[in-house]
């Protein structure tokens, strides 16, 4: 059984459309991380990245739903990240980020009521209110909040990825199943260990 729970009401909403979600789409900066960036002695942007947020995304692949990163910047430390936890779909440096996920929609055939997204800012908008789905941190912008289904209760970069994670795995009704088989192993095979 799970500790974890939503009311039942924000789970049907996070089912998204109608149609089960296929694919969710997470912004970097303010989302994956606290918002902040730090600019080291060599002009190098530094991120921090948080363990469970990683761990989430993990958990969406192996619950069939695709997490896509597209994110207005583009960094070193974004792609190493993006690399480090397997994610095959992201879009780095989007100016336009509606123009970014229109290819990929049209490469899964699905439409926007089967894509979920987290964002913080304006430029995550055209996204967020076509989603199924639209969710975001509690530090996102007011105009952000006030188009997301939900907003998280954990801060960005510090679970607010993994709250959305879980909860869209929750309404697809494979929560369960990933938790029991994390109780069973954590080897190579499974989707454990560290994020």
């Amino acid at each position: 059984m799970a500790a974890l729970s939503f009311p039942a009401e924000l789970l049907v909403q996070a089912q998204g459309q109608g149609l089960a979600i296929k694919l969710a789409i997470f912004d970097v900066d303010g989302v994956l991380t606290d918002g902040r960036i730090y600019i080291g002695g060599a002009g190098e942007d530094v991120k921090a990245f948080s363990t469970l947020d990683g761990h989430g995304l993990k958990l969406l692949q192996a619950g069939g739903i695709t997490p896509v990163i597209i994110t207005g910047r583009d960094s070193p430390g974004v792609r190493r990240r993006v690399a480090d936890l397997g994610l095959t779909h992201a879009v780095h440096g989007a100016k336009d980020k509606l123009a970014a996920a229109t290819p990929l929609l049209a490469e899964f055939g699905i439409g926007w009521g089967e894509v979920a997204a987290i964002g913080d800012d304006w430029p995550d908008l055209p996204l967020m209110s076509r989603a199924g789905f639209a969710a975001a941190p509690p530090g996102a912008h007011a105009e952000v909040r006030a188009v997301a289904h939900y907003v998280t209760q954990a801060p960005a970069g510090y679970g607010a990825a993994r709250e959305f994670c879980d909860l869209l795995l929750m309404a697809a009704g494979r929560y369960a199943g990933l938790l029991a088989a994390h109780h069973d192993t954590l080897d190579s095979t499974s989707t454990g260990g560290k994020a």
